[in-house]
């Protein structure tokens, strides 16, 4: 299945860089996103033969397949070249929501209640079977684009079983793969039946190199391919952290729709002496949005002195609500904030102004605003929001960091590191936090964003495309 015509460069993941919308006269209209891949692609020239790999998400995109052949108008695209797959319905929510989101991404970020779950029968091996297929849907496009000898960057906890389905393909290939998410420990891990626990790390090891973003999370795959397979075989392990696009939030975060929504927040805020506490989340069960708010209903009834002085501006956007889970987790989260008003609030003080209608002009207008930056995550591969924080606040914020945050690695230093799990001294946190004098959080401020800007997308993607040539 070889190509001598094919991309010298090519990119996989489930999320391509652009989305279809269908107009009222049957119109499809393109929408761009953003993204470390996204600015990582573009780095490396359009002299570079590259082409991007992505599945069809909604019906509108779908019917984009259908009227392109799948390789999408470079008009809709930016001048990318990009493949999408138009994958059975079916199989994809069966793949995306039974296995990757409600599976792996439950077992990586440790997330299952085990007196309950998880159970592995006959519907997960039905959805298992759809995960596969998806799959290898994803290695026979790569295979077929790609030329001889070309680098592949396959992305994320959906496309695990994809290096090794291309190798055996395409053994003339280079592979890399990359995880954006935590990597379980091995006894947590072995969860997954041992079947699958091995497929899983067979397809990453089919791969030149797999990649993670911390040091913490590659060592824990190294210790699960030991443990169950007795080592990584002739797979180098690789770490690259990647870092907040300074240029394009300082960019971005001073147009005029930004400045609309900073004199609008500035109001319901009220008063110019009240300080901030800032948090911007999806409502993903890892994020921990829920404790975050108990921790500041706990900062208000231990210190009443900060009562009427801070305003908790919590943006909470809703993650993947065709999942119950996650319904019920976006509810509470707006249960408890109202509960919070509820015994604080004064007819001039709304102590926690929540947001959930996605927004990303009020959450750069948030970013300028903030004393205090709230990043709580039970576990997170990343977090660019710990990141992007310290570049935008006109202040300068302190960051009140979990300790179980893969940026807790590089800003740990200057953070004020939290147990995500305890409310009491998470709320103490924020008492310091929001105490700092000027000139110390202005000083961790400003090594706080050296640090969050030291590997900007583009770089983190040409380093991995480099070390895979290389």
């Amino acid at each position: 299945m070889s190509s001598t015509q094919g991309a010298q460069v090519l990119v996989a993941s489930n999320r391509g860089p652009v989305s279809y919308v269908t107009g009222a006269d049957g119109s499809l209209t393109a929408r761009r996103g953003g993204g470390g891949l996204v600015s990582g692609l573009s780095a490396i020239g359009p002299d570079t033969d590259a082409v991007w790999v992505c599945a069809a998400l909604s019906e509108d995109d779908r019917e984009a397949v259908r009227r392109s052949g799948g390789r999408l108008d470079p008009a809709d695209t930016g001048g990318q070249s990009v493949r999408m797959l138009d994958i059975a319905p079916q199989v994809h929510t069966e793949a995306y929501n039974g296995i990757a989101n409600s599976v792996l991404w439950f077992v990586h970020h440790m997330l299952y209640q085990t007196p309950l779950e998880p159970v592995f029968d006959e519907d997960f091996r039905t959805q298992w079977a759809s995960y596969e297929a998806y799959n290898q849907a994803f290695a026979e496009a790569l295979a077929a684009e790609a030329a001889e000898g070309a680098a592949v960057l396959i992305q994320d906890y959906h496309l695990t079983l994809a290096p090794g389905m291309l190798r055996a393909l395409r053994p003339d290939l280079r592979i890399g793969h990359f995880s954006h998410t935590p990597w379980a420990p091995v006894d947590y891990f072995r969860i997954l039946p041992d079947d699958i626990a091995e497929k899983v790390l067979r397809g990453i090891l089919g791969a030149d190199r797999a990649a993670f973003l911390t040091r913490r999370w590659a060592d824990a795959f190294e210790e699960c391919a030991r443990r169950v397979l007795g080592g990584t075989g002739n797979t180098r392990i690789g770490v690259h952290g990647l870092g907040a696009d300074a240029e394009f939030l300082r960019e971005r975060a001073h147009r005029p729709d930004v400045d609309e929504r900073l004199a609008a927040l500035r109001e319901q805020i009220g008063g110019t002496d009240r300080r901030t506490v800032v948090r911007v989340d999806r409502t993903e069960l890892s994020k921990n949005i829920v404790r975050g708010l108990l921790a500041y209903r706990h900062l208000l009834a231990a210190r009443p002195e900060w009562r009427e002085r801070v305003v908790h501006l919590a943006f909470a956007y809703p993650s993947r609500q065709d999942l119950a889970v996650y319904r019920d987790y976006t509810d509470e989260v707006a249960r408890v904030a109202a509960d919070i008003n509820a015994e604080f609030g004064t007819p001039t003080w709304t102590p926690v102004v929540l947001h959930v209608k996605d927004d990303f002009s009020r959450s750069l207008a948030a970013y300028r605003l903030a004393d205090v930056a709230l990043v709580n995550p039970v576990r997170d591969g990343m977090n660019l929001v710990a990141k992007e924080v310290p570049v935008l606040a006109e202040q300068g914020c302190a960051l009140v960091l979990s300790r179980e945050a893969g940026a807790y690695e590089e800003l740990g230093e200057d953070a004020l590191v939290v147990n995500p799990y305890d409310v009491i001294a998470t709320a103490e946190a924020l008492h310091e936090a929001l105490s700092l004098p000027e000139a110390d959080r202005v000083a961790r401020a400003g090594r706080l964003a050296a640090a969050a800007t030291a590997l900007p997308p583009k770089e983190w993607f040409l380093a991995q495309l480099g070390e895979l040539r290389g």
